[in-house]
């Protein structure tokens, strides 16, 4: 049965008290409530010609390797005058708090968790501001002397830098994964916050704390594809609901 806040937030904040582990998977919507552009919302001006989805895959790279390092640059720019807001920043609190109890899970890119002090983060789908290797690097790539380029590059063997995020089409990184998983089946209670639940594997991270016997508690404004599995939804923005939810575990 699902509940819809605030009729149960104390129950909410008893199962919080309660909880061993508590898992929090997050999506775009936290990041938005900074002013961060979703991902097809970022597209403006130049950039609104293009498909996000060709900015976003090694074949666009490939193809135009200028064009979508310049794009992702225009994304870097646009989150350097973001700031955590008061949902991050009671994430990071509850982490200093309770050492060991919270495990944060993100399908964001944008390192405003980390920016707000949270430790540990899983971050499923990159990290915007960091580079890896477009191919498997070999001994003489070495990422801090890449030669200046559009995109940088190795001067000896040619290997491109890429964006260190998750494009269409690749796997997400599997020790992030395997330790995300195993945070949502060891969890007594999972909070999912400011996710539509439609992309997966990530949303299927509340089945899987559901199925191992924790409470699900959906943080989110509008419906997701995921309410059907909580026991209880806090419908309202992380901003307004978890400083005063997690203040009080």
């Amino acid at each position: 049965m699902n509940i819809v806040f605030p009729v149960d937030a104390g129950a909410v904040r008893q199962w919080l008290q309660d909880a061993d582990h508590i898992a929090v998977l997050t999506g775009a919507g936290i990041s938005a409530e900074s002013g961060v552009p979703t991902f097809r919302d970022t597209p403006t001006g130049y950039w609104a010609q293009f498909r996000a989805e060709d900015m976003a895959t090694e074949a666009g790279f490939r193809a135009h390797p200028g064009r979508v390092w310049d794009w992702y640059q225009h994304r870097r720019n646009l989150l350097a005058g973001v700031q955590p807001h008061a949902g991050h920043v009671a994430l990071a609190d509850f982490q200093r708090h309770y050492p060991g109890r919270l495990t944060l899970i993100t399908q964001n890119v944008d390192g405003l968790h980390q920016r707000a002090g949270s430790t540990g983060v899983l971050c499923l789908h990159g990290d915007i501001f960091a580079n890896r290797w477009l191919d498997t690097p070999r001994n003489c790539c070495h990422i801090d002397h890449a030669a200046a380029g559009h995109p940088p590059y190795c001067s000896r063997c040619g290997n491109l830098l890429r964006p260190g995020v998750v494009w269409f089409g690749e796997a997400l990184p599997y020790a992030t994964l395997e330790a995300a998983q195993q945070a949502a089946r060891a969890c007594d209670l999972m909070l999912v916050v400011g996710t539509a639940g439609a992309v997966y594997p990530a949303a299927g991270l509340a089945q899987v704390a559901r199925q191992a016997g924790a409470r699900v508690v959906i943080v989110n404004p509008a419906a997701s594809a995921l309410d059907d599995m909580a026991h209880v939804l806090l419908r309202g923005t992380a901003a307004s609901v978890l400083p005063a939810l997690l203040a009080a575990a």
